[in-house]
């Protein structure tokens, strides 16, 4: 006697498709990682254990630099730093202790032919830097001190004090010199006493010599009109720290930028510079995002050191629209955030794909002549999540804003002087807003929805106890609605039409006739995937049941 077959493994019930779905949906909207973006939580849980900006601040007190502590206490004030009293009671009293190097931002040995003069002495607060190089006795003295310096960079710089050819300066051996040669010889003590980075300093001795051999200042120039910029704003322990960290003269002419177009936020954009330990990182963020990049760094300073430090190594803006997430979660899409981001987008499948199995099973009985195919189902999974990534990623459709401090040259071109408005650029964006992205999803879920009750009907007209021709005309009868698709399409394109013209939405017409191309798609889908083949079907029904009489 043969042994009886295996019994087969019960189906899943409906209800567990559904919750499966469900459950997946919203886990994968948990997970806090974006693509081109960071999440708060993500920033949380980098800067988890790291000191914050207040801490920082105690750290350069403790090495006496009072100049740079003091910008850091007013970026901790200005961020809600809880340590910020605290450090502000601290600088105080140490500041209290020597005042006379307040003016200066800290000790330097290489001060030694300025801190002694009369009109030096008795500054109470941080002083610009180029405030003690200005006066004639002062560039004397550092003339003389620096001349007999070895360091061949230094050399080289003091040796463009007598080039002719400037373009923005007026030579410094010329009557109204004075500024270019304040800031030669400020970069030159800079270079003295090793204030400035390995590789910028091995540019700006290129650059002087270069300009030596050429009778030129060239592109020397430029670094010296940024140094002035910075000079006439930062003390000299202040400017120190920051050229210390900052590797070219491009990021140097970036922060000057930084600081004439907001300079009332300019300790902000220092202390990041400072505690990121990389003044390029902060220039190049700040010039890509603006005044948004300045919120985001803002939030990442409030959350630590490593979180500052994650926001500028990956130059991405904060996704602030993001779910709440769990802590393990978080470290996890740190750790490994690509692979996060595709378990997140796998999520969304998943979950769309079991809510449809779900659907199919509750709509559909199993005595159907017409089932719903395994593949459609496949197909509008496809469709619902991509619409739930577009939903949740804020920024992947959506292009960069031009950045508020970025350099903006406007050159008219055939246009009236007069008018004004002529000469403003008008910028191309692909980008797409809130508003379109949830017209888009609206149509789409329009769609998706007509597509199911065109399959109810199919289903309805096949469980109907009448012979297969009756089936057949009442199917034809149903044809205005198997075409509802394209009325729907037509129709939500003339409404998005109107909401532009009102000025509801925005104006795209990428929503717009969005409604039209998903109207379209649904009825070819419902016509030729399903309507055809069932009629096929019940004319060849129809055809054998007539023929059974007459045989």
């Amino acid at each position: 006697m043969s042994d009886a077959p295996p019994p087969r493994p019960a189906p899943l019930p409906t209800l567990a498709w559904l919750l499966a779905g469900v459950g997946a949906v919203v886990a994968a909207w948990l997970i806090p990682v974006n693509f081109g973006a960071i999440t708060p939580a993500l920033l949380e849980a980098a800067g988890r254990g790291t000191p914050g900006v207040a801490a920082y601040g105690g750290q350069l007190l403790d090495e006496e630099k009072p100049g740079p502590a003091g910008l850091v206490l007013a970026t901790a004030r200005l961020i809600g730093d809880p340590q910020a009293d605290a450090l502000g009671e601290r600088f105080a009293r140490e500041t209290a202790l020597q005042p006379e190097l307040i003016a200066w931002g800290g000790w330097d040995p290489f001060l030694d032919p300025l801190f002694r003069r009369s009109e030096n002495t008795g500054r109470s607060a941080s002083t610009p830097v180029l405030t003690f190089f200005i006066t004639r006795e002062a560039r004397t003295a550092l003339r003389g001190f620096l001349g007999a310096s070895r360091s061949q960079g230094v050399q080289a710089l003091l040796a463009t004090q007598a080039i002719d050819r400037t373009s923005h300066f007026v030579p410094a051996g010329r009557p109204g010199g004075q500024s270019l040669d304040a800031v030669i010889l400020l970069g030159a003590l800079l270079y003295q006493g090793e204030h400035l980075s390995a590789p910028l300093q091995r540019e700006l001795r290129g650059l002087a010599e270069a300009a030596t051999t050429v009778g030129e200042l060239g592109a020397l120039e430029l670094f010296y009109l940024d140094l002035l910029s910075l000079g006439q704003r930062l003390d000299w322990i202040q400017l120190g720290e920051l050229l210390r960290r900052t590797d070219s003269t491009k990021t140097v002419g970036e922060f000057a930028h930084l600081g004439r177009v907001d300079p009332e936020q300019l300790p902000l954009i220092y202390t990041a510079a400072l505690f990121s330990d990389s003044a390029d990182r902060v220039a190049a963020y700040l010039l890509r995002f603006g005044r948004s990049g300045l919120d985001d760094l803002r939030l990442a300073l409030r959350s630590g050191r490593g979180a500052a430090a994650q926001l500028l190594l990956r130059q991405v803006p904060v996704n602030r629209t993001s779910g709440p997430a769990l802590s393990a979660i978080a470290e996890i899409g740190l750790l490994h955030p690509r692979g996060t981001l595709a378990a997140k987008y796998l999520g969304f499948l998943l979950g769309a794909f079991c809510l449809f199995r779900g659907l199919e099973r509750k709509l559909f009985t199993s005595t159907d002549l017409v089932r719903f195919p395994r593949f459609a189902a496949g197909a509008l999974a496809l469709l619902t999540a991509g619409l739930l990534i577009l939903g949740t990623e804020p920024f992947l459709l959506k292009a960069e804003p031009i950045s508020e401090y970025r350099v903006k040259l406007t050159i008219p071109v055939l246009a009236s002087i007069t008018d004004t408005t002529s000469a403003q650029p008008t910028p191309t964006t692909l980008s797409m807003d809130t508003s379109t992205l949830i017209s888009i999803a609206f149509f789409a879920a329009l769609q998706v929805g007509m597509y199911f009750i065109c399959l109810l009907k199919i289903s309805e007209v096949s469980r109907q106890p009448v012979p297969p021709l009756v089936k057949l005309r009442l199917m034809e009868n149903e044809e205005n609605l198997f075409d509802g698709g394209l009325y729907i399409g037509i129709g939500g394109t003339a409404t998005a039409l109107v909401l532009q013209v009102l000025g509801v939405i925005e104006p795209n017409l990428l929503a717009a006739y969005s409604s039209n191309l998903f109207g379209i798609t649904c009825v070819a889908l419902v016509k030729i995937r399903h309507v055809r083949p069932f009629k096929h079907k019940l004319i060849l029904e129809g055809q054998a049941a007539m023929q059974v009489p007459v045989a």
